[in-house]
């Protein structure tokens, strides 16, 4: 009898897999790996939500910095632009003042020989360039040549007629002298440098 049951169990447990429990086992170990799919496929979606939200932050703060630097660089443009007109206004007014003509016209000679006529004008000459060299590293070399030029051509001209008169006449003599070259010459170098700032004034916007 204890056979017989050896038997049986050893049969029941032998007993092969039917199609019934295959299919039960398939739709388990589907069910198992569909699951598994379906797990990592969220995983992956939200990963990739995840990195795109990150990706747009980075564009944002990467922009933002962009934008700061642009203004800061706009700003800084607009500031040497300023300068550069500041400069350019100064050493108009230098030329205008400079010119033999506005030199002259006021600058008293009264009471004076035309030696201290001659030094007078030189020195407010020498003191308005002085006064505006700092301004020169806002224009350019050339322009900045022109008006030394123009310094020194002035201090020549007031030297030489100062020169063909008696050292003790009247300084309105000087004066007088200075005015009939200005209207005699066609050349003004005054006015050339005038132009030139012009155009500078003009070629920065």
């Amino acid at each position: 009898m204890q056979g017989d049951l050896r038997t049986k169990l050893f049969t029941y447990h032998r007993r092969p897999i039917t199609a019934g429990r295959r299919e039960s086992l398939n739709f388990a170990t589907n069910s198992s790996f569909m699951d598994l799919s379906a797990d990592m496929v969220q995983s992956i979606i939200l990963g990739a939500i995840f990195m795109f939200f990150i990706a747009i932050a980075w564009l944002l703060a990467e922009f933002k910095g962009m934008k700061d630097s642009i203004n800061e660089r706009l700003g800084i443009n607009n500031e040497v632009i300023k300068l550069k007109l500041q400069a350019l206004e100064r050493f108009t007014l230098f030329a205008d003042r400079s010119s033999l003509k506005n030199l002259v016209s006021r600058t008293s000679a009264a009471g004076m020989t035309v030696v201290d006529f001659q030094l007078q004008l030189l020195d407010t000459l020498r003191t308005e360039y002085d006064y505006n060299v700092s301004q020169q590293i806002y224009i350019e070399p050339k322009m900045w040549q022109a008006i030394g030029n123009l310094k020194d051509q002035h201090i020549f001209i007031i030297n030489q007629l100062a020169a063909s008169l008696p050292s003790n006449a009247a300084g309105i003599e000087l004066s007088k002298r200075i005015l009939e070259y200005v209207a005699s010459t066609e050349a003004d170098l005054s006015a050339t440098v005038l132009s030139a700032l012009q155009y500078e004034a003009k070629r920065i916007f």
